[in-house]
């Protein structure tokens, strides 16, 4: 008898996980709460479940009879859906509420760092918009402005100079641009280096590391431009060099994993650490609770053992019985974007040439929906095409190639995802 798994999400990074999901032999059915266009023929979508509504979520696991809730996204892991369904006794995959404030309080994660010795950029938290403001006057040099809660990707502002902080700040928490989010914001201190994730499954206890990979976050060519929540990933980044690796694995995830243990809050799920490689080593600028996205839709092909035992056994503590195996080939993957992202958007345009990628490429759906049987740009990003192959050139060519047998009006992507890939580490300003 196999296992009914209701997975919650609607974009990108969840038609991913549907995809691995449905390949496994333990698997009986698969529902996605809602879902998108994507995960629609991999199992079966559920509509008129909110995967932040603990309650409803709960009522959803009895009626499709769950053996095993997979949450791999943070507003739900910050409503405490993993505490309702696990309540409820239902074994889930994903973080209870406590454990996931390492992502949504930035102020909670750099506290825990900070006492755990886990190397990071932690600067002060401020609740009065005039006392964060005389305090980057008098820093009056390049720092980092952070909504101190979720905010989609969206809530921190890299700034060169104290005017650019002071609008940044304003824009939290006098405009409130962030909502509830950004009535707290963190000042840190800015790091320079290259920008590597990293990401581990646990189980409360023992860590399976996977391979690190790096995210480009600028819209435009050459990391220009506004942030996005991702425009485009690679993996592995062969500038990493080993003992940097081990440095992240150990003084970083094991370590944070270990504190939250520590505390009464065991983290179960995927955390996600997102690093600055400085000078004086590596460094956490973001912590989440969650697998990235669009990291994810790279990520889990390079993925040889069954997602769905692993996830399992994370949910049930069993995680140190289970070797987690990665093809070592290079993997990229380009986001293709609607017109405006990020944005306002035009949405409702046609989405052709999918049926055309190579076998062996993936095309992972986000921002899309079926109408009439024809597939529509329904958001930002609209879609993730990821590629492997033996060699980092080899795979972006291989990504880029098939991109550009997708087509919808006002498509948007960035060129040159992959290009740092093999560029030594530097470290300049």
């Amino acid at each position: 008898m196999g296992l009914n798994v209701l997975l919650l999400g609607s974009g990108g990074r969840e038609h991913a996980i549907a995809w691995r999901i449905s390949q496994s032999p333990l698997l009986s059915r698969l529902w996605i709460a809602p879902g998108n266009a994507g995960t629609a023929d991999l199992g079966e979508n559920v509509s008129g479940v909110s995967p932040t509504d603990p309650e409803a979520v709960r009522r959803c696991t009895e009626e499709v009879r769950a053996d095993l809730v997979v949450v791999s996204s943070d507003d739900p892991l910050a409503a405490g859906v993993i505490d309702a369904v696990v309540a409820a006794g239902i074994p889930a995959f994903g973080s209870t509420r406590a454990a996931a404030e390492i992502e949504w309080s930035k102020a909670f994660a750099n506290d825990l760092m900070a006492r755990s010795g886990v190397p990071t950029s932690a600067g002060p938290t401020f609740e009065d918009p005039d006392e964060a403001t005389a305090y980057v006057r008098h820093l009056g040099g390049p720092v980092v402005v952070k909504a101190d809660g979720l905010a989609l990707g969206k809530g921190v502002t890299v700034c060169d100079n104290a005017d650019e902080a002071v609008a940044a700040i304003d824009a939290a928490m006098r405009e409130g641009a962030f909502g509830a989010s950004g009535t707290r914001i963190v000042i840190e201190e800015r790091m320079y280096g290259r920008e590597v994730s990293g990401h581990a499954f646990s189980d409360g206890i023992t860590v399976r590391h996977m391979p690190f990979s790096c995210d480009h976050k600028r819209i435009f060519d050459g990391n220009v431009g506004p942030n996005t929540g991702g425009m485009g990933v690679y993996a592995p980044p062969t500038w990493l060099v080993p003992d940097t690796a081990e440095a992240i694995r150990t003084t970083i995830t094991e370590r944070a994993i270990a504190a939250m243990a520590e505390m009464g809050r065991p983290f179960a799920g995927v955390l996600y650490p997102g690093i600055m490689v400085t000078e004086t080593g590596p460094r956490v600028f973001e912590i989440n609770a969650r697998f990235g996205d669009p990291e994810a839709q790279v990520l889990l092909p390079k993925l040889r053992s069954d997602l769905l035992t692993v996830l399992d056994a994370c949910a049930h503590q069993r995680l140190a019985d289970v070797e987690v195996e990665w093809d070592d080939r290079a993997s990229v993957g380009v986001v293709m974007a609607s017109e405006g992202y990020p944005g306002p958007t035009q949405t409702g345009r046609l989405i052709e040439g999918i049926a055309d990628v190579d076998d062996d490429v993936q095309v992972f759906i986000a921002g899309a929906k079926r109408v009439d049987g024809r597939l529509l740009t329904s958001g930002g990003r609209v879609l993730c095409v990821v590629a492997q192959a033996d060699t980092m050139e080899a795979a972006q060519a291989k990504a880029y190639d098939n991109v550009a047998r997708i087509h919808f009006e006002g498509a948007q992507y960035r060129r040159d995802i992959g290009d740092t890939a093999a560029l030594p580490l530097e470290f300049a300003r």
